[in-house]
Parts: C-alpha cells; sequence; structure tokens
C-alpha cells in the first residue's frame, strides 16, 4: 500500500519503544522496528511493522531512526558496529539521559554523517500518540523543522534550542517539579488523612489551588529573570511564619516532616541572605549557590 507517509525505524522495544512505533502505525508511516529481543516486535509487525533481523537492516531501512533503549551505552552498543550506515540519516534519541551525554552523542553521530536531535518524552506510554503530551527536542532547527510532522504522531513536538542537551536538562528540571509536587501532594493527603479526609476528596481541591500556584510562577518569572524580587504579594518572612502552621499541624498528626522542614530550612537561608522582605522567588539566590558552597 502507497504512502505519502515518511518511513521511520524504531530501535527498542520496550514499553515506551513499543509505544512510540505503534503511534507512527496508527498515523500511516511505513515503520520498521530492531529489538535485541525479537519476540517483543511480534505485536508491532501483526500490525503492520516490517521487522529488520539486524541493526544495520534497520538502520537502512529508513532515512529517520527513532531511537528509544535503556541508556546511552546500550544505544552506543548498538549504533558503534553499524556506524558506517548512518551516513545520511537523521537519528532521533529518545533514550533518556543527562545533557552532558547528549553532547558527546551529538558529536559521535555528526561524526558518522548523521543529523541529530536528542529528545526527551514527558508522558508514560500510555499518553504517547495524544497532542496533548509534549515531546521535547533539540538540535539543529532545520533538521527538527524538516521532520516536525512525523515526530507530532508521538505527541506535540517543541523544539527548545539548538544545543543539543537542552532537552535532557528540560526533562531532569520537569522532573524535579514532579517529583516536589506529586510529593507536596501526598503530604497534604497524608495531612488531612489523619482527620479521615479520603484523598480523593482532597484532590480536586489541591488540583484547583494548583492553577493559582501556576499564576505564581507566571508572576515570579520576570523577577527571578530580572533578579528583582519585589515583596508586594508575600515575602519570605510571611512564608516561615505561615510554614510553621503546617510544620505544627502535621507533627501534631505525626506525618512526617522532611519536606516541610527542608523547605523552611531553605527560606530561612534566603532571610539569612538579606531576603526577608522580599518575594518567595528570590529563594533561587540561595538554591544557585548551595549550602555546602559546591
Amino acid at each position: 500500500m502507497k504512502t505519502d507517509r515518511q518511513a521511520v525505524t524504531v530501535v527498542g522495544l520496550g514499553l515506551m519503544g513499543s509505544a512510540l512505533a505503534g503511534a507512527l502505525l496508527d498515523h500511516g508511516h511505513p515503520t520498521t522496528v530492531w529489538n535485541r529481543s525479537e519476540h517483543k516486535a511480534r505485536p508491532l509487525v501483526d500490525r503492520g511493522a516490517g521487522l529488520a533481523a539486524t541493526p544495520r537492516e534497520a538502520i537502512e531501512a529508513s532515512r529517520l531512526i527513532v531511537a528509544c533503549v535503556l541508556d546511552y551505552e546500550a544505544l552506543h552498543t548498538v549504533l558503534e558496529p553499524v556506524a558506517g550506515s548512518l551516513s545520511g540519516k537523521v537519528l532521533v534519541n529518545l533514550t533518556s539521559g543527562s545533557p552532558e551525554q547528549a553532547h558527546k552523542f551529538a558529536a559521535w553521530a555528526g561524526s558518522h554523517g548523521a543529523d541529530y536531535l536528542d529528545g526527551a518524552i514527558m508522558t508514560t506510554p500510555p499518553g504517547v500518540g495524544s497532542p496533548e503530551m509534549m515531546f521535547l527536542y533539540s538540535g539543529p532547527r532545520v533538521v527538527f523543522e524538516a521532520h516536525r510532522s512525523t515526530l507530532a504522531a508521538l505527541g506535540d513536538p517543541l523544539h527548545l534550542g539548538t544545543d543539543p542537551g537542552l532537552a535532557s536538562l528540560y526533562d531532569a528540571a520537569l522532573l524535579g517539579l514532579m517529583w516536589s509536587t506529586m510529593t507536596g501532594w501526598l503530604h497534604g493527603a497524608a495531612l488531612v488523612g489523619a482527620e479521615k479526609t479520603p484523598a480523593a476528596v482532597f484532590t480536586p481541591i489541591a488540583i484547583r489551588w494548583l492553577t493559582a500556584v501556576a499564576g505564581f510562577l507566571s508572576a515570579y518569572a520576570p523577577q527571578v529573570d530580572a533578579g528583582r524580587y519585589p515583596g508586594d504579594d508575600a515575602t519570605i518572612d510571611v512564608q516561615i511564619a505561615a510554614i510553621d502552621h503546617l510544620l505544627h499541624a502535621a507533627e501534631a498528626r505525626g506525618v512526617d516532616n522532611a519536606l516541610p522542614e527542608l523547605l523552611k530550612s531553605v527560606m530561612e537561608r534566603a532571610k539569612a541572605a538579606g531576603h526577608g522582605s522580599d518575594s518567595y522567588a528570590s529563594v533561587i539566590e540561595v538554591l544557585r549557590e548551595p549550602a555546602d558552597g559546591r
């Protein structure tokens, strides 16, 4: 069956790689797959994917190669023996790693004649293919734009810049935000749960509150960029007094206080640095200079 959709090869068929290949098939892209354990490819082959017997065959099947394996070391192990086949190809690496690894791999791919985009998948496998889910990319814009429509089959493609390490850097920053938010929510659920309030009752209120918090972030971003923190909403001094209420309420109910104690310690460092009358955004000044001086 002829199609005007771009052919794509997917290297790596774990839960995420299989989801990526499935989304490409759903959007009509001729898709070739390869995985070290061939049995993982069978459901995709049954849906119409082509099965490559070797990494070389996989690379030669398509100009656009999407890789998603355990880590950068595993990807290098797969591609190094067939690096000569990468010339003229576009390698989109959706393997999780660090910005430093992305820089190194971009240089390696370039040395073998391949264009390279590094990427980060901001969803779990069930979210792949949804236009609501963000896929972050960094690397040459011209390469990204040439393949944007194909990458859109996976999720909403966002180009962050030409530095290949940016996608991994954003990934780490956003995961930190996620873990902080979810742990804060769980601490709140534990606190109200001590009074027999179910998490399912607390959560709609928490989500509504997060909408207001998002507004605080938008207001504070220009302060962070300017390095000026007018305390015209709530100062660090006010926040320190407020967090004491949380500490007391949690202690009285036997809820672990490690998280709010950590937050208070950061606020107190900001106060000690002269930001007591500044907005909460001034905390970034102490975050940029860790307490141990590293």
